[in-house]
């Protein structure tokens, strides 16, 4: 614990209202590894990869998403978590996160609109509203949910945490961000419901709030529930900022344990760095979000997105603006990045990644080149520069082929 006086650093540990402590304020937030087998069990690949992190340091690490639904998934060779079918392989995924010390939570996710899979099948949202983008709003426009649908979605969020911690892990993250099923029922763009799932800002975010509530009963008090939440959809007529604060207050009087702020979607992937306004070349993109919310907010906080040099997260930490530093894509080039950032030496300047210039398509190269970034450092190899985009593309693009047409 930090002495009364004494002003939190990046090596002070960190005390949850669960009980559980991280022991440091460095947390991996989580990315999209795709190295599950083909039926969405974890693999060796992936325990190796988990526990590279772990040996370098990091407090707190946040898995890719897990499938609650094996029939819906934002990537092939995601986990996939609804029976104990696959629990042994999961505990060992955890345990080897937990091997030096680091805590590891579950992030569980539906993708709603913007599955990949299956293919030949309309994928499931709030409301038969595709997605603002070149033919995916034809290829891909989802069906609304009906009620008994949403009840049953809200379960399985609760039915993968309770397996999640059987399977030992510290706890789970409720994704509600980016523009997956629960950020979707946020939106009012891609909610316009006139039951009493949609319509006013408390409708539209009654699933994540009751999903909330039946994943703490499922998980107990004593286990670390965490939601991530957009701080803005970055679109006109989407989330605002300001309706975000409403639900960042309302999920704090549900009692969850950590928020990690966020931002954007696959229209506006502001998480990546490509907000359409100026606050993605600071040295934080969500960091006024985070300012306004602590004013009003006493909810452990832990912001992603942006973050770089060392003074400055310990900085934020030290202001008590937030209580937690997340970083995604720099752990892909730095397996030891937390030991790096705790002995003050900020993060290497980040690779090139190959873009063309359209916002979705350059998601997607982040996406590929960071996954195969993935694969070298679970078989024990040292990350290594992609360059040019026919490489990249070559990289990824026939894998990701592959696991979409045999992916079970």
């Amino acid at each position: 614990m930090t002495k009364p006086n004494t002003k939190p650093t990046l090596v002070s540990p960190l005390t949850l209202a669960c009980g559980i402590t991280i022991p440091n304020r460095i947390a991996k937030s989580a990315m999209s590894e795709q190295l599950a087998d083909r039926h969405g069990s974890p693999t060796t690949d992936l325990q190796q990869l988990y526990a590279a992190w772990a040996r370098g340091g990091a407090g707190l690490l946040i898995t890719g998403n897990v499938m609650i639904d094996h029939r819906a998934f934002v990537e092939p060779r995601n986990v996939v978590l609804e029976s104990a079918e696959f629990l042994q392989a999961n505990k060992l995924w955890a345990q080897s996160a937990q091997a030096n010390g680091s805590k590891i939570i579950m992030q569980i996710n539906h993708p709603g609109r913007v599955a990949v899979l299956p293919l030949l099948k309309k994928p499931i949202a709030p409301s038969a509203v595709g997605l603002d983008l070149p033919a995916m709003n034809i290829i891909r426009k989802p069906r609304a949910m009906t009620e008994a649908e949403i009840y049953e979605q809200i379960n399985r969020f609760a039915h993968t945490a309770r397996l999640a911690i059987e399977a030992g892990f510290d706890g789970v993250q409720i994704h509600a961000a980016h523009g997956y099923l629960l950020s979707q029922f946020l939106s009012p763009l891609a909610n316009v419901r006139a039951d009493q799932w949609g319509g006013s800002p408390e409708n539209r975010r009654r699933m994540l709030i009751e999903t909330v509530q039946t994943v703490r009963a499922a998980i107990g008090k004593n286990k670390i529930l965490s939601v991530k939440l957009n701080s803005a959809d970055f679109q006109k007529g989407g989330l605002s900022q300001e309706e975000s604060i409403d639900i960042a207050l309302a999920l704090e009087a549900q009692g969850i344990d950590l928020l990690e702020i966020s931002g954007g979607n696959y229209e506006s992937p502001a998480q990546l760095g490509y907000a359409p306004d100026r606050s993605a070349q600071r040295d934080a993109y969500f960091i006024d979000y985070a300012t306004v919310l602590r004013k009003q907010s006493k909810l452990p906080l832990m912001l992603t997105g942006g973050l770089r040099k060392a003074s400055f997260m310990n900085q934020i930490v030290a202001d008590g603006v937030v209580d937690l530093v997340g970083m995604a894509r720099p752990f892909a080039t730095q397996p030891d990045l937390a030991k790096q950032l705790l002995a003050g030496k900020s993060i290497i300047e980040p690779a090139h990644v190959p873009s063309i210039g359209y916002k979705p398509v350059d998601a997607y190269l982040q996406l590929a080149w960071h996954a195969a970034q993935f694969r070298r450092i679970s078989r024990g190899q040292q990350p290594k520069v992609i360059k040019g985009l026919l490489k990249t593309f070559v990289a990824f693009g026939p894998r990701m082929g592959c696991n979409i047409l045999t992916q079970k």
